[in-house]
């Protein structure tokens, strides 16, 4: 269905196929692309993102100031606010814009992997109990508090500071920080430039999962290929995905700032093809502001995730009576799929710094990268790839084709095939958790309408989308995990 009100001009019989995963949106194919758009992809998703238009917002965002190398989209493209779920755009630092749309509203929506030394059959037991335990212990749904009672300079230090702030109060392991991107701290983070609005739709929920796609699911490793040892990972290993973001902190930020960038486009004399792709030039103080507060949202999300860590280990400590260390509980990684990032690339043969948007995109990048773990120097950076609550989720590593196709990026899971409108028409929550239940998965969730709403079939094959990356070299499967117990937001 092509939205109201945007110009749609259809990109099928204008897309050039590259090789067997990589499809072209030539420059010209739209008037004011600075850029080519690439596509990862198949003939039958590059037709649903033609037909949802994303493809055309992969045009739109090829009009953006600064913008280099290409408009570039994951398989798990969908349509998006201004740019496509799964997009990802650099654009210079000098000269170059930043744009708020091409973040999202979940500021640092992202998801981590905590790994145990459990095996199926050693817990299978006993995941009833572990499941209802955590029901009880996880804040979820929307506008839910958390169980933490933070002063504002509190919630402000953890805006400015990240996870190592809120390891130092106790809650997570200094361990934790090596597993997490930028080790849970993105510099740059300026509380003044957080409205109060957003302050105060934040402020009560560190440590809660959210609503909507947002989700805490226990897994079984199915299989595994090298270099799954040396991450931790075994066959028939019990494993805790966790799934949320920087809540309506983030939400606010982003659309204060939208509004921000839309009243000063005239002043920049900017002209885009869509409004939701306003902007700002990376270094005026619009978008400088924005910067700072992008980054408090992130600090924000990575300590939801860390508090929330927290509450599984002492549910996993409650049911098994074991310290969660004698449990091995380490966290394999934690990473956003919603930032834009200050990172340097090489594009055509100069080395450039350049701010990389990753909208519904996952930073992939190879050991020999500063930025990776040096735990990970030999195996690439992990990537977390979940599935839909029926299907399989995915560790993956980063590559160095990864930093060549797609500035170090890969897909973040399956995308969407269906609004959350269009499957609560067709799914009926309750029939959904006893199908689940059919196939072995104990499911507990906030609203059984919020569980419609994320049905196996409002998503893509989440196989077909891995293998894509993986046929594109812009990552490479490691494990294959099944979901056996679902907690939704």
């Amino acid at each position: 269905m092509r939205r109201k009100g945007v110009r749609s001009v259809g990109f099928l019989d204008k897309v050039r196929q590259v090789d067997e995963y990589m499809w072209e949106i030539p420059a010209e194919a739209q008037e004011g692309m600075r850029v080519p758009g690439i596509v990862f992809a198949d003939r039958e998703i590059l037709e649903k993102a033609d037909g949802d238009n994303a493809l055309q917002q992969v045009a739109n965002v090829a009009c953006l100031p600064g913008i280099v190398k290409a408009s570039l989209a994951m398989p798990d493209i969908h349509w998006g606010y201004g740019f496509p779920i799964g997009g990802v755009a650099a654009t210079l630092v000098e000269g170059g814009v930043v744009s708020p749309g091409g973040v999202g509203y979940d500021i640092s929506c992202g998801v981590r992997l905590v790994l145990t030394s459990l095996t199926w059959e050693e817990a299978k037991e006993k995941l009833p109990e572990l499941l209802d335990l955590l029901n009880t212990s996880v804040p979820k749904g929307l506008g839910t508090k958390g169980r933490l009672h933070l002063e504002r300079g509190e919630v402000e230090r953890l805006m400015s500071k990240g996870a190592p702030e809120l390891v130092a109060r106790g809650i997570g392991w200094e361990e934790d920080l090596e597993a997490m991107e930028e080790q849970g701290c993105y510099p740059g983070a300026d509380p003044s430039k957080v409205s109060e609005r957003a302050f105060a739709r934040g402020k009560d929920q560190v440590g809660t999962l959210g609503s909507g796609n947002h989700f805490l699911e226990i897994q079984v490793v199915e299989e595994t290929r090298p270099p799954a040892d040396k991450l931790g990972l075994f066959e028939g290993q019990l494993v805790v995905m966790v799934h949320s973001g920087s809540r309506g902190l983030g939400h606010q930020i982003c659309t204060d700032y939208i509004e921000v960038m839309g009243a000063s486009l005239k002043k920049y004399g900017y002209s885009l093809p869509d409004r939701q792709l306003v902007c700002a030039p990376v270094e005026s103080r619009e978008g400088r502001d924005y910067l700072a507060a992008m980054a408090c949202a992130a600090n924000f999300a990575m300590c939801n995730r860390e508090a929330i860590t927290h509450w599984i280990r002492e549910c996993f400590e409650k049911v098994f009576r074991a310290g969660a260390r004698n449990l091995g509980m380490h966290v394999l990684y934690d990473i956003s799929h919603n930032l834009a990032k200050m990172e340097e690339h090489v594009v055509d043969g100069k080395r450039l710094t350049l701010m990389v948007h990753r909208k519904g995109a996952t930073r992939a990048f190879p050991g020999s990268r500063p930025e990776v773990p040096a735990k990970y120097a030999d195996t690439g950076q992990p990537v977390i790839i979940p599935g839909d609550m029926g299907s399989h989720s995915y560790v993956l590593v980063g590559t160095r084709e990864a930093l060549e196709k797609s500035f170090g990026s890969t897909c973040h899971g399956a995308g969407r095939t269906m609004s959350r409108k269009a499957a609560k028409k067709q799914v009926r929550g309750e029939e959904l958790k006893r199908r689940l239940e059919r196939m072995g998965i104990m499911v507990r969730a906030a609203q059984l309408s919020g569980l419609a709403e994320e049905a196996p079939e409002a998503y893509k094959d989440v196989r077909a989308v891995v293998e894509i990356c993986e046929g594109a070299g812009i990552s490479r499967r490691v494990a294959r995990m099944r979901p056996v117990a679902v907690m939704k937001g």
